[in-house]
């Protein structure tokens, strides 16, 4: 066993709505030392990779069974007996937890008890941490809400309007992404300390997309709302839409109110207005063919763009603009599109930059700064953990 092994490590875990992401990192520095995936749990092509190469396939029905698959690696790659500490993303927090916190038996419960906060997350969450209790009975659990990013953000853009009895059980916006808007605020206050403390929209666009606006480091709005199918068109959500459907779609498609729920969240988006694929990359390769896909990718960027300019409005200007998630850190057409018609905000792109991915994509003399960062809500596990362990330890 070489000497990594041998060190004591820390173990996040990501789960996604069809996928789960996991990294481990020494425990004395947080370097991560191996990173890996399990794409389309469920399917027949699902797979394990590792640092981006493939191990093998996975038959895993579930997301349990796909951390099975990864510990098994683990252990085979480190020695599981070095495990210290394991940290789990958990989409939403509910109104019950402003800050990450140890996982126990009254933090399951309430997570159960507000599973219908976000159905397509918080079901195999509880799952992933509930078989890491019973597998490590000795190792302490973190639970990092995404949610906690967004707990201080004013009543103003809280508060839903509907009746104030809801409000006072918890009917509010809420906000995601919020691991991987801390993790580029972070690196944009280490690139551009001024901007960082300034005005800033953070626009995290992968399968799942949302923007936040964030001044002095705080959130103060985003786009996503009670749950994360809320805001602008996604993948497969639709992002938002008239409240006035569910009633329509109930009368004439006979829905109810999982088949809603499965409507909006895996049945729309670019997938639903393509009628092609939730993927950018396929929908931008058949948009000269393929109206369908153009349409799509216009009422995309569109949206993207709007929400912008409704965030710089919160704001009262703008400072910087950060793209990160896959589509965001990847996409340079989809960033350029989003971008075009923002030069009333002080946002001008530098093509050759932008083409290139680089870290800063403004022109020199532009009013706002456009960057590109990659996200790793992998590390910001890793250190919320890290800081829990310490408190206990000090506390104990």
């Amino acid at each position: 066993m070489g000497e990594a092994q041998r060190d004591h490590f820390l173990l996040a875990i990501n789960a996604g709505s069809s996928s789960l992401k996991f990294a481990v990192f020494r425990q004395t520095d947080l370097v991560q030392t191996a990173g890996g995936a399990v794409n389309r749990i469920g399917q027949s092509d699902s797979r394990l990779t590792i640092d981006g190469g493939d191990i093998g396939p996975v038959p895993s029905a579930t997301h349990a069974e796909a951390v099975e698959h990864a510990l098994a690696w683990i252990d085979r790659a480190f020695g599981i007996g070095s495990l210290v500490a394991i940290g789990h993303r958990i989409v939403h927090g509910g109104a019950a937890y402003r800050e990450h916190c140890v996982v126990d038996e009254a933090v399951i419960a309430e997570l159960e008890r507000i599973v219908d906060y976000a159905p397509e997350h918080l079901p195999s969450e509880i799952a992933i941490v509930r078989l890491c209790r019973a597998r490590f009975p000795n190792v302490p659990q973190i639970a990092c809400f995404d949610t906690v990013f967004h707990r201080d953000m004013p009543l103003v853009a809280r508060q839903l309007s509907i009746p104030r009895r809801f409000t006072e059980v918890g009917v509010e916006r809420y906000g995601f992404h919020g691991l991987s808007c801390s993790y580029v605020l972070e690196v944009l206050n280490r690139l551009d300390p001024d901007r960082a403390r300034g005005r800033v929209v953070l626009a995290h666009i992968g399968n799942g997309v949302s923007l936040s606006a964030v001044r002095a480091g705080r959130s103060i709005d985003t786009t996503m709302g009670f749950t994360p199918a809320a805001g602008v068109p996604m993948g497969t959500r639709s992002g938002d839409i008239d409240p006035g459907l569910v009633r329509y779609l109930t009368k004439t498609e006979r829905l109810d109110a999982d088949a809603f729920d499965h409507l909006v969240n895996h049945q729309s988006g670019l997938l639903g207005m393509s009628e092609i694929s939730a993927d950018v990359r396929i929908l931008l390769d058949a948009e000269t063919q393929d109206s369908r896909a153009a349409k799509a990718l216009g009422v995309y960027c569109y949206r993207i763009r709007q929400a912008i300019g409704a965030l710089a409005a919160s704001l009262g200007g703008l400072d910087a603009l950060v793209f990160t998630g896959g589509v965001g850190e990847n996409a340079a057409v989809i960033r350029e599109r989003v971008c075009a018609e923002l030069e009333f905000l002080g946002i001008a792109l530098d093509p050759t930059s932008n083409q290139a991915n680089a870290i800063t994509i403004s022109t020199d003399t532009a009013r706002v700064g456009v960057h590109v960062i990659p996200t790793d809500e992998e590390a910001v596990i890793a250190a919320a953990v890290i800081r829990l362990l310490k408190q206990e330890t000090f506390a104990s």
